[in-house]
């Protein structure tokens, strides 16, 4: 009925054809000729493992990247000689002290390039009116804070605003805080929801400890309280409209040398507010340090800045002048390096048997440093501290290793009193550190606590213990990080602890003592960055992780130039300026001009321009369409939080939890739909919405409340009948891959029957050296003298996107077991049946593989990966990861019997279809050469 005749025959024809029967097609389309459907065209990209070293070193000889250089690098005298057709005799005694040449250069260049300045630099009056209601919330039992919050809230009345101070009691939580932020507590607010308005936060002026908690100071953990409630957005906050969360401070930091920092506990809420800045930009937090005392101009100037900051959300208000904090490139003459500073005595090095602390002593050991004190938690016990005391002693150097805990102070005292007088203390580096990061919702004091013990009590405690020995000491050196300088998601913890090391050292150098604070990147192969999904996103932010060298040699030439803070860090900065598109503090990267060429700074539209664009674009749409733009959003964000490519990586139905998202990605995911959307977002978004296809509805009913039509999940279900025991086994369709380009059984057959050939050259995607490898002498050692073999065509070449795998995890997955994924796809589609059917059917899987050595050879693998060579490097598990792609229930077995490999897999298949164990069976074997040893052997 309502439904046209012809339509309504086809509709019928078409269920009898997918119910088995067959209708005579030729009737329907005279001439037509079947044929036969392609299987899916997956959209590979190149996945190979290479050497983390290598690639570094690669990227920078880049200017002086010659065959001459190459050769000398390698310490190669036969190859320089053959290039130069000079004797090799000749060459032989120069070249070593050539490559100690070159390679210290390189080395003093990269540690050059990754030194970084902190300059405050003076703005112009600010002259703005602040309009809305301020807040200015307080610890009701600090006095000075409350003294504070009155001459703040009287020049913000004085200047034309609404202005509150707002007591809070020091032991208040979270939701009783977030109770306190309604309308109602705002001057002249309490019928205005729509007004923009400012939190002016003096909780870290409050410096006492936490009761529970002493090592974690009150203010902190009241202004942790303030953002979580002000990002929940459900503790009334969210009713008074657009929130702006400043922090402040008082003399926590310096200005210059006429401007000492005398409060270093206070500057724990600048590495805070800084992380909070980066995980929630929707608060848009900006940081501002307060003078000694409250005077009106300093005030005045206050709250004109905070009115109309601008690209500013780190100032510092002083009577003179207000200042922004600005990062900048250190540049020094090339020529005439001032000498290594020479460590005598003992040198006290805290984390001394972590990987970085092992890294500081050895160069401190081949620079001639008489005595080594590395000290731990653990000390001795410590797994690998008998082999590094050994290691060091070859080196020249006297060692002691030590169990104690800077952050107890009674242990502290007896380590000091136990250095020989001969050997008095004169340096101390204060490596030592401990990760819990979390989302800033997720923190509390305890986390803190662990946090912060290492860092600021173990500073503060070596700080007073050695201010009075009767040696000086020359130099006193403070590990700090880049979460502390730029924040970072998910690490408000880390980065308070390490702001308190910055700070700190700033305080000794105004009180004349020796302090350097260097605020580091992420250190490759180990350090406190080593878990792989934390670098995969430093590295989507632009930053790569230090080689030990030349982050060492930077170290040593910020003490030649007695620097007290840097940032040492390889950063890319068009990459963390695009990172930060559309957050406050644009004017802090100012100063590093590929920061402002960036995209970051070409782009002038910010969250609220593209949240216009994007209403623009939906506003004629219909539902399906605005849906459809919707979910490509979430797509493009997603992948884009993840590292993958393109959008397409991100399948509509697939759980962003299969994805690989994390509690700190879906931080990342939330801010990029902020940006894209202009909504308010909450940091559970992916977990209440858990697939992209879910989230776009969610933010299609935010944004208009429209009706969706109802959402094709692209679920099937298939029926497989029970086999007879006597029943034939039946070979239903065939894939492959193999040499000779040959990408199906069509082809290899085309190959037998022209008589092809199917040997070609070395491949040179598989990261082989080809100058190397070959050498048509037969008798050299590890030399191939043929140059030609059977070579499977893009063996590097995967789409990771189509079966749900990140980047950084296909990297480490052998290519044997990113073939199987696609022929196997491939064997389905072309036995005529939809492979995402057999999900949770008895569908069994056998493999015949062998481990080809794919990355055995490396010596040194990228951290972000290193973590899943486990299962993508094992050979047995082959079988098992395409079992879980297709959702097969049926067994899933790998074996290796050499040359009969797949012959074994398929008899094992027909056994396992003849005794029941499964319906349906996929079997088949697969090689991929990852190295060439077999040609070498």
């Amino acid at each position: 009925r309502d439904v046209p005749e012809a339509e309504s025959v086809l509709r019928a024809v078409a269920a009898l054809y997918v119910s088995g029967h067959a209708p005579d097609w030729s009737a329907l389309y005279p001439g037509a000729r079947r044929v036969d459907l392609p299987t899916y065209a997956f959209q590979r990209t190149r996945y190979w493992l290479t050497d983390a070293a290598a690639t570094a070193d690669d990227e920078r000889d880049r200017a002086v990247d010659s065959a001459f250089w190459s050769a000398v690098r390698r310490g190669d005298v036969r190859d320089l000689a053959e290039r130069l057709a000079l004797d090799a005799d000749l060459l032989a005694p120069v070249l070593p002290a050539l490559t100690a040449w070159h390679h210290d250069s390189v080395r003093r260049a990269t540690a050059g390039s990754w030194q970084y300045e902190e300059i405050w630099s003076p703005l112009p009056a600010p002259a703005a009116t602040p309009g809305g209601p301020w807040l200015l919330p307080f610890c009701e039992s600090d006095p000075d804070a409350a003294a504070w919050a009155d001459a703040l809230a009287e020049a913000f009345v004085s200047a034309g605003a609404d202005a509150r101070p707002h007591p809070v009691p020091s032991g208040t939580d979270r939701a009783a805080l977030a109770a306190g932020l309604t309308p109602a507590a705002l001057p002249g607010a309490a019928d205005r929801t729509d007004v923009p308005v400012g939190v002016l936060s003096l909780f870290a002026l409050t410096e006492t400890p936490h009761p529970d908690q002493p090592d974690v100071p009150l203010g902190l953990h009241l202004n942790t309280l303030l953002a979580q409630a002000l990002a929940d957005g459900d503790g009334g906050a969210s009713g008074t409209g657009d929130v702006r969360l400043w922090l402040a401070t008082r003399s926590a930091v310096s200005t210059g040398a006429a401007d000492p920092l005398n409060r270093p506990v206070q500057a724990t809420a600048w590495g805070f507010g800084r992380a909070v800045a980066v995980e929630h930009p929707d608060l848009r937090t900006g940081l501002v340090d307060l003078p000694a005392r409250p005077g009106p101009r300093a005030l005045s100037r206050l709250v004109a800045v905070l009115a109309e900051p601008g690209e500013e959300n780190e100032v510092a208000v002083r009577d003179a002048a207000v200042f922004g904090r600005r990062l900048a490139r250190i540049a020094r003459d090339t020529h005439g390096a001032r000498p290594v500073p020479r460590f005598t005595g003992t040198t006290l090095i805290t984390g001394g048997t972590g990987t970085v602390g092992a890294h500081v002593a050895r160069r401190l050991a081949r620079e001639g440093a008489e005595h080594l004190l590395l000290v731990s938690r653990r000390g001795p016990d410590t797994p690998g501290a008998d082999a590094l005391r050994r290691e060091l002693a070859e080196l020249g150097a006297g060692v002691t290793v030590a169990a104690c805990d800077p952050a107890d102070r009674t242990a502290l005292d007896e380590l000091l009193a136990s250095i020989p007088a001969d050997r008095p203390l004169t340096a101390v580096l204060h490596a030592a550190g401990v990760l819990d990061d979390a989302p800033l919702t997720a923190m509390d004091p305890d986390r803190y606590a662990t946090v912060l013990s290492a860092k600021l009590r173990a500073a503060a405690h070596l700080d007073d213990a050695t201010r009075d020995l009767a040696t000086p000491l020359t130099a006193f050196v403070l590990f700090s990080s880049l979460a502390g300088a730029l924040g970072s998601a998910g690490q408000t913890g880390y980065a308070a602890g390490n702001a308190f090391l910055d700070a700190l050292a700033h305080q000794r150098r105004a009180a004349g003592l020796p302090a350097t604070s260097v605020a580091w990147g992420p250190w490759a192969g180990g350090g406190m960055a080593d878990d792989p999904a934390v670098l995969a996103r430093l590295r989507r932010g632009g930053l790569t992780p230090m080689d030990a060298d030349p982050a060492l040699t930077a170290l040593l030439d910020l003490l030649a130039h007695d620097a007290p803070w840097a940032l040492v860090s390889d950063i890319d900065w068009t990459a963390l300026a695009a990172a930060r598109r559309g957050r406050p503090g644009g004017a802090l990267l100012s100063r590093i001009p590929e920061a402002v060429r960036g995209p970051a700074a070409d782009d002038p539209a910010t969250a609220a321009g593209e949240a216009g664009r994007l209403g623009a674009e939906l506003a004629p749409l219909d539902p399906a369409e605005r849906r459809r733009v919707l979910l490509g959003l979430v797509r493009r964000s997603a992948a884009t939080a993840l590292g993958h490519p393109t959008p397409e990586s991100v399948l509509p139905t697939r759980a962003f939890q299969d994805c690989g998202f994390d509690s700190l990605t879906a931080v990342e995911l939330r801010n990029l739909l902020v940006a894209g959307t202009g909504l308010t977002l909450p940091t559970t978004l992916v977990f209440d919405h858990p697939t992209p296809l879910a989230l776009a509805d969610h933010l299609l009913r935010l944004l208009d409340d429209g009706t969706l039509p109802p959402a094709d999940t692209g679920s099937a279900t298939v029926a497989v009948s029970d086999t007879a025991t006597d029943e034939p086994i039946a070979i239903v369709a065939m894939a492959c891959r193999l040499p000779g380009r040959v990408n199906s059984p069509e082809d290899l057959w085309d190959l037998l029957t022209d008589g092809g050939d199917a040997i070609g050259t070395f491949p040179t995607d598989r990261g082989w050296d080809l100058d190397a490898l070959y050498d048509p002498d037969s008798l050299r050692p590890g030399t191939s003298y043929v140059a030609e073999g059977g070579f499977l065509t893009g063996a590097a070449d995967f789409d990771a996107a189509f079966f749900g795998v990140s980047p950084r995890e296909a990297v480490a997955v052998d290519p044997q077991q990113r073939l199987l994924l696609e022929v196997s796809w491939e064997t389905v589609e072309r036995a005529g049946l939809d492979p995402r059917t057999l999900r949770g059917t008895r569908t069994g899987l056998f493999v015949g593989c062998g481990h080809q050595g794919y990355g055995a050879g490396l010596t040194e693998v990228p951290d972000d990966v290193r973590g899943h060579l486990l299962t993508g490097s094992a050979a047995s598990l082959a079988s098992g990861r395409v079992s879980y792609a297709l959702g097969l229930e049926g067994p899933a077995v790998t074996l290796d019997t050499a040359c009969s490999s797949s012959l074994v897999a398929l008899h094992l298949a027909v056994q396992a279809l003849r005794s029941g164990e499964c319906d349906l069976a996929l079997a088949g074997g697969v090689t991929v050469m990852s190295t060439p040893g077999v040609f070498v052997e």
